[in-house]
């Protein structure tokens, strides 16, 4: 009996890995859907019996889709696939139906285990291999069909360290980190502070750096806190004074020390390779961006810019960590990337 299996991942990168992460000689039927509603309307065409679903996509993420699936009682099993770890994630997607949650990036084996633990892959269900198979040529054919730009895949490997992090920021506080797209662009180092999307042209910020260099890479990551949340941050870590100025520069450290170990991390581990990073240094204090990124102002040459704005959700939290790669590190990105795709 062949299988009704639907991808619904807003990165093309991503779709192709889960494809190529189902069995070869399956005998499933593989379609794809690049979002929330893109799948939903998949859905209700009959498309799909068993569903890999990520969460965090535009317009209309993944615990939407959920929603939806369980109002609409649409006849589908979902495996939520997503780069977002923490603790509440797994808890909430399992509220809304979901039969399982794998993270990112996809373990072969385990999508096997759960194939078999749910009766979608029995030995009835596989074709020999001089037999035509619907997943090999359907996942081969149509995942490859969409072309992966170099932002696409920073864009994925971001959110998959994205995770990482706002993971570790979770267990700690005790909070649920907003999961937002990773934004990826190549811009003119003097236009960095006019490209901050989060910025808010009337806010002061404090801000935080700290270089790192790798085989093929080098950058440096840099941590925008909004002023207006320091109180907050400063009671979530504990701190008894929160007006001091030693202590907001403490709480600067203590975020930057979160964010970027395992943001940072999570990139090296999905290049292969080991980052040194160097001491983080607080650029200032209480201005606004443009001041902040007065040393970016007169230098012409492009940077390959990841941002992420993190917000805790119930709490008026926000900050904004940029990773700025340097253009000779797009030569080894690119390859990487290449080597993905072959």
């Amino acid at each position: 009996m062949t299988i009704r299996v639907l991808i619904c991942d807003d990165s093309s990168l991503a779709r192709k890995q889960m494809a190529r992460a189902l069995p070869k000689n399956w005998n499933a039927e593989v379609t794809f859907a690049f979002d929330g509603r893109n799948a939903l309307e998949k859905l209700r065409a009959g498309a799909g019996e068993l569903m890999f679903l990520d969460l965090n996509m535009p317009e209309m993420d993944g615990y939407q889709v959920l929603e939806a699936i369980l109002k609409e009682d649409l006849p589908v099993l979902t495996i939520v696939v997503s780069g977002d770890i923490q603790p509440e994630a797994r808890a909430r997607v399992r509220k809304l139906g979901a039969i399982e949650f794998i993270k990112k990036p996809t373990d072969i084996d385990l999508v096997s285990k759960l194939l078999q633990d749910y009766g979608f892959l029995r030995p009835e269900d596989l074709v020999e291999e001089h037999e035509h198979s619907p997943a090999a040529d359907t996942t081969n054919t149509a995942a490859a069909s969409a072309p992966i730009s170099l932002n696409d895949y920073l864009r994925e490997i971001a959110n998959v360290a994205m995770g990482r992090s706002s993971d570790l920021l979770a267990r700690l506080l005790r909070v649920f980190v907003k999961q937002p797209i990773p934004r990826v662009e190549m811009i003119a180092r003097s236009e960095l502070s006019m490209a901050i999307s989060a910025a808010q042209a009337d806010s002061s910020y404090s801000a935080v750096c700290q270089g790192f260099t790798g085989a093929g890479i080098a950058g440096e990551a840099l941590l925008l806190f909004a002023d207006a949340s320091f109180n907050d941050m400063a009671e979530l870590l504990h701190y008894d004074d929160m007006d001091t100025e030693s202590i907001q520069v403490e709480v600067l450290m203590d975020m930057s020390s979160i964010l970027f170990g395992a943001f940072l991390k999570g990139i090296g581990d999905q290049l292969d390779l080991k980052l040194g990073l160097g001491h983080p240094t607080v650029l200032g204090q209480h201005r606004q961006i443009g001041d902040l990124l007065e040393h970016h102002s007169t230098r012409q040459e492009k940077l390959l810019c990841i941002e992420i704005s993190y917000e805790l959700e119930d709490r008026e939290i926000s900050c904004d960590m940029l990773i700025l790669l340097t253009e000779d590190s797009v030569p080894f990105l690119e390859q990487r990337l290449q080597y993905l795709v072959d």
